[in-house]
């Protein structure tokens, strides 16, 4: 009679066995194929990345910087020495470095103007998008805090919207453009630089920057207070730069390297020493270069 209890013993042990193999199939994947069979699945494709650091075709806008104002004579635009599109070979702009000589002169557009501001921006983008460019070079915010006041100075609220204005406009037309985005500059700085030399500080008394360099002499309470009022609002405009361009996966901002770069006497307009010299330009265009074609933003 025990025989019998041995072969049901003996049953149920195989059929538990089965049923562990079953579990342990189905923990695996069940009836997937292996990773060697002819299933397999094949790699993603790399994506294509969202930074070009060869385009084809340079368009700048921005202020009296980018047109090389003061640079070349008093007084006057002098768009050959331009950091970003300039022809200068003293320079080497962005766009001769990125095309070549030739390539710059037929494939870059520069569309700055002396004394904009930012609220100006949107139609020098709408202007620069009708040529196509692969990339479109940024340098303004120096003029919403050059004002006659502190309190006539761009609130960050208005540079804000007028950027991304700007940034819509450009994206409305091409998508895919890149955009490098330049800090603006260290306005106290270039006071304290300039206002070493003489002629410079009766230029600037034909009000020039009134807000950063009136009464250029004066370290009272109330002068000190009004320059520190416009070097923070420099510095909360190139926080807005920043933030923006950060929302554009086609856009790069220079890391507040303008800001940060010690403009000296050799960097300096000899005519009114606030703008960038042709030195000053040459350097401009450096860091420009230097953050178009990284690796990494």
């Amino acid at each position: 009679m025990r025989k019998p209890i041995h072969r049901s013993r003996a049953v149920l042990a195989v059929l538990a066995a089965a049923v562990l193999g079953v579990a342990g199939c189905d923990a695996t994947g069940g009836d997937s194929p292996g990773p060697s069979g002819t299933g397999a699945q094949k790699p993603s494709p790399k994506p294509t990345p969202a930074w070009d650091s060869s385009p084809s075709s340079v368009a700048a806008v921005g202020d009296s910087i980018t047109r090389g104002f003061d640079a070349c004579s008093v007084l006057s635009d002098c768009p050959e020495v331009s950091w970003a599109t300039g022809s200068s070979a003293k320079v080497d702009s962005l766009a001769v470095r990125l095309l070549g000589k030739a390539g710059a002169a037929e494939r870059s557009w520069n569309y700055a103007v002396t004394g904009a501001r930012m609220a100006e921006l949107p139609g020098q983008m709408a202007q620069a998008a009708a040529r196509k460019p692969e990339l479109v070079a940024v340098m303004v915010g120096a003029n919403d805090a050059c004002r006659a006041s502190t309190s006539a100075m761009t609130s960050v609220a208005d540079f804000r919207s007028a950027f991304e204005d700007a940034m819509s406009t450009l994206r409305e037309a091409l998508p895919k453009s890149q955009v490098y985005v330049s800090s603006v500059p260290n306005l106290k700085r270039l006071w304290s630089e300039g206002r070493t030399n003489l002629l410079g500080k009766q230029v600037w008394k034909l009000g020039l920057c009134p807000s950063m360099l009136g009464d250029a002499d004066a370290l009272d309470a109330a002068a000190t207070e009004r320059r520190d009022t416009v070097q923070q609002r420099v510095e909360d405009y190139n926080e807005v730069l920043e933030e923006v361009c950060a929302k554009d996966r086609h856009c790069r901002f220079d890391g507040g390297a303008v800001y940060d770069f010690r403009f000296g006497t050799k960097q300096l307009s000899h005519w009114d020493w606030f703008h960038p010299s042709v030195n000053g330009q040459a350097r401009l265009a450096e860091i420009a270069y230097r953050t178009v074609t990284a690796k990494r933003a």
